[in-house]
């Protein structure tokens, strides 16, 4: 084989090695969890608190509303990628509820998309498989027969 010939066939398993691991470490699973964690700061009084938040679950820190609708993570071996579907609403001085963010938030980058309000900022700081927090609809479950 000619030297171009070795020099194309390295560089076609080379490629073809690379593709692989990119597939591979594009198929890595994901992990659905059912809490978000995030972390808010209140520019007012400088007050940060770190909040749990089931998904579909709406909490409200300050004016804002914060709703996950999913949280990925990888699996603890795997390269953290953690990322987060959220909807966040500002209830305004008159009373109305206006939509002020809608998309991913990531972990790993929490300057990217985090909400920026002109009183709090917002942004993912992990999804977790469970939480301190009860789930919703514990306490109903809890106390559904101590009539």
């Amino acid at each position: 084989m000619s030297f171009w010939g070795r020099i194309s066939l390295a560089a076609m398993l080379a490629a073809a090695s690379t593709s692989a691991f990119a597939a591979a470490a594009t198929d890595a699973p994901r992990v659905n969890n059912p809490v978000a964690e995030f972390t808010g700061v209140d520019k007012i009084t400088g007050r940060i608190i770190t909040f749990d938040v089931y998904i579909n679950e709406t909490v409200q820190f300050g004016a804002l509303q914060v709703t996950p609708r999913v949280c990925y993570s990888r699996p603890g071996a795997e390269e953290p990628k953690t990322d987060s579907f959220v909807e966040v609403d500002e209830i305004t001085l008159d009373r109305k509820i206006r939509r002020i963010f809608t998309g991913w938030m990531f972990a790993e980058s929490p300057g990217l998309n985090a909400v920026e309000h002109a009183v709090y900022d917002v942004w993912l700081k992990a999804c977790k498989q469970k939480s301190d927090v009860p789930a919703p609809g514990a306490a109903e479950a809890g106390s559904a027969g101590t009539d």
